[in-house]
């Protein structure tokens, strides 16, 4: 009898995450380019798995340094994404990979002037449609391959397996996955959302922004049909990676977009790793005022301890400290000065509304402090409305983001009028 197909089976192919990425890059083509090393054409003694193996660790300092993304193929092919700036260390790696294989037939009259023999480079702006095309390509031909070596799986099985909701996350699947993280590319999956000021009808007014990796965009990507949730452990574990990953990127972005004024959630352990010290070196003493660590309540009281240490040692370097994923029926439960906490965020339920009432929220409000919580996951009027009816003058949530794409596209309308009367008056 056929094995069922297992989570760790269905993990998606270099291929399928190549042409997700491609995808992820139409809008952001500019000064981006790649090379395709053909592996593949090599004798097949030259193209072993531990060969394989070292021509990609070739590029883990790029990798590492952020500059770029591999993909090693079902045909052992390599597929390097980089930033233009990178050129020269690119090169460096091809001639590194040009040593390694230089006795196969295949380097034989290959020269820097070559483009096809051994590596193909193209310019991601100019050349996305042939890119596009290409890796089309070879997810078919990967997906065919498979279906051929799949064609005696039990039918039975691989019904179930698609009509379940999803496999739980395994120390198994999370040790795959931790392994294709350190390769990954995940700036296209952080995602950004501001904690604004808010009070009465005015427009709302950033105060900083909460950066995170979608775990959305993450099990898409990388485990599809996998519950990541199933275990609060192991996603615990896998959250700490993130965090880590995160916390690299912090370290070495120039990107203005995602520096200043800012919140990260991490976990207590990470905020005395290697990781956090490296980030914390990163950082200019005098912006650590400006950066909010968020501390989720289950994991500071999982072991308390652990947390007053983290706590006193991010409060003296100058950082402040949110507690994050309070609820109606958890907040109550909370004093956050004796926590040491500068922030609390209170997610938002219709409950506050039905059950706690008016006058019970307001208490929670003045206990924690009006200019001290956050309601978080206000999606909709109604959440704001209540929380300024309470005193709460801090929120976050798709409502607000919506509010401040308003607010933006107002003042172009506003901009573009004062342009045209300009020129009208210049006429």
């Amino acid at each position: 009898m056929a094995t069922p197909p297992t989570t760790q089976q269905r993990i998606p192919s270099q291929e399928n995450l190549l042409l997700d990425y491609v995808h992820r890059l139409e809008s952001h083509k500019e000064d981006r380019r790649a090379v395709h090393i053909h592996l593949s054409a090599l004798k097949a003694q030259n193209r072993r798995e531990h060969h394989v193996r070292l021509a990609a660790n070739t590029f883990d300092p790029l990798i590492k340094m952020l500059e770029g993304q591999l993909f090693t193929l079902n045909n052992s092919d390599l597929f390097f994404i980089y930033k233009g700036d990178a050129q020269n260390d690119v090169e460096t790696s091809m001639l590194k990979l040009r040593f390694l294989f230089s006795d196969d037939p295949l380097m034989a009259g290959t020269d820097e002037g070559d483009n096809t023999k051994f590596r193909t480079y193209y310019e991601i702006e100019q050349d996305y449609e042939t890119i596009l095309a290409l890796v089309r390509k070879l997810v078919h031909e990967e997906s065919s391959e498979k279906t051929s070596d799949e064609e005696t799986a039990d039918p039975k099985a691989a019904l179930q397996a698609k009509q379940g909701k999803g496999e739980p996350l395994t120390p198994r699947v999370l040790g795959r996955v931790e392994q294709a993280l350190q390769r990954a590319d995940l700036s296209n999956m952080v995602r950004r959302q501001f904690i604004c000021a808010l009070i009465g009808q005015a427009a709302p007014q950033p105060l900083f922004s909460e950066l995170f990796i979608s775990i959305a965009d993450l099990r898409e990507t990388l485990m599809p049909g996998v519950n990541v949730g199933a275990s609060p452990w192991l996603f615990q574990h896998l959250t700490e990676t993130l965090d880590r990953r995160m916390l690299s990127m912090l370290s070495k972005t120039s990107d203005n977009s995602i520096t200043g004024e800012i919140s990260i959630n991490l976990n207590v352990s990470t905020l005395l790793s290697p990781e956090f010290m490296q980030f914390d070196d990163a950082v200019i003493a005098s912006m650590r005022g400006s950066v909010v660590i968020e501390l989720q309540k289950i994991d500071i009281f999982s072991d308390i301890n652990a947390f007053l240490f983290a706590r006193e040692f991010a409060k003296d370097r100058g950082y402040r400290i949110c507690i994050d994923g309070l609820t109606y029926d958890t907040i109550t439960f909370i004093n956050r000065e004796k926590l040491g906490a500068d922030m609390v965020k209170l997610i938002w339920d219709q409950e506050l509304v039905d059950t706690v009432g008016k006058i019970k929220t307001s208490d929670i409000v003045s206990e924690m402090g009006s200019s001290r919580l956050i309601l978080c996951r206000c999606d909709d009027d109604s959440a704001v409305k209540f929380g300024q009816s309470v005193g709460i003058s801090m929120f976050q949530g798709r409502h607000i983001e919506n509010l401040i794409a308003e607010e933006n596209r107002r003042r172009e309308i506003e901009m573009a009028k004062r342009r045209s009367q300009t020129l009208d008056f210049i006429d």
